[in-house]
């Protein structure tokens, strides 16, 4: 069976840029979901949005736009918009498991309203014709929550449902329900997709003995931990590149660059960046020593020599 690897969204991290040089100097990636697209109740495309779905800015990628909203109108709005770009399906997140968006009635804050879900659906089926395809958790209180909502589902058309196998209130703290996630897949007769704790190729090995009908794989945050991981799933392999040092300092470079361009002042970069680090440290020998330099730069000079410094210490190590 062919296993087909995507991107998980992540705000803040996956947009354009990351997204073509990881596709770049990484591969293993089938399909990116780009970031969520929130409108605030006004029905407008902020700037940023419009930037990360440009046809011209994801020319070499397959990438599918994301909504969150719990308003039907929002929905049909974003749908024509990424329609017009010649995008034919729109990703709806029900799995965003921040309070900031849970408090609002939206992301996994919004499973346990089945009827505004049907709702929704039921418009945008009715007044369109975009592809609608779901990225949910199981819940946000607990994960019964997506067994009301489930028979819902199989009312509509959907692509695929993609599950982030925790409830919301978890945030990304414990383990994956696994037992959960089988009862979905018991309890639909859409095309399911797993998400969550893909974070290294024997954990993909454990899920994949686990779920043998499963064939499509979403990948979120081990993604960014090891950029490698997608393409030694793919080639079946634990082994990295002997030349793992030099392509990793390309791929950041090109990102550092693009996102110093792009963001004004030294503050916004470090920050962008640090963000980055504290994921990219996981799969550096010594990961708290790593963020910790990265941290302690005060400014853009100081951070490209501790970037230096972390590369040609890991270089020794894997020689």
């Amino acid at each position: 069976m062919n296993q087909t690897l995507l991107s998980s969204p992540l705000q803040g991290f996956t947009d354009f840029r990351f997204r073509n040089a990881f596709h770049q100097y990484f591969g293993g990636i089938d399909t990116f979901y780009a970031p969520y697209i929130r409108l605030n109740k006004k029905l407008i495309i902020k700037n940023s949005y419009q930037r990360d779905l440009l046809p011209e800015n994801n020319s070499t990628l397959e990438v599918i736009p994301q909504i969150i909203s719990n308003d039907a109108d929002e929905f049909l709005f974003v749908s024509k918009y990424v329609q017009e770009l010649g995008y034919k399906e729109l990703n709806w997140n029900l799995g965003c498991p921040y309070p900031m968006v849970t408090k609002q009635g939206m992301g996994s804050g919004l499973i346990s309203n089945a009827e505004k879900i049907n709702n929704i659906l039921h418009k945008v089926h009715n007044e369109s014709d975009i592809i609608v395809s779901m990225k949910m958790r199981m819940g946000y209180e607990n994960p019964e929550e997506i067994l009301e909502v489930l028979p819902i589902l199989d009312r509509y058309p959907l692509k695929n449902i993609a599950i982030h196998a925790r409830i919301g209130k978890q945030l990304y703290k414990g383990g994956t329900d696994l037992d959960a996630f089988q009862k979905c897949l018991d309890n639909t007769k859409h095309k399911m997709y797993y998400n969550g704790d893909i974070t290294s190729v024997a954990a993909f090995k454990k899920l994949q003995e686990r779920f043998p009908a499963i064939d499509h794989w979403m990948i979120g945050r081990g993604l960014i931990a090891d950029p490698f991981l997608p393409s030694m799933i793919k080639n079946n392999t634990t082994e990295y590149p002997k030349n793992r040092i030099e392509i990793f300092s390309q791929f950041h470079n090109q990102i550092f660059e693009q996102y110093d361009a792009a963001l004004s002042g030294p503050t916004p970069i470090k920050m962008k960046m640090l963000g980055f680090w504290e994921y990219f440290s996981k799969s550096f020998s010594n990961p708290k020593k790593t963020y910790k330099k990265i941290k302690k730069a005060n400014n853009v000079k100081a951070y490209k020599v501790a970037v230096n410094e972390i590369l040609k210490t890991e270089k020794a190590i894997s020689i």
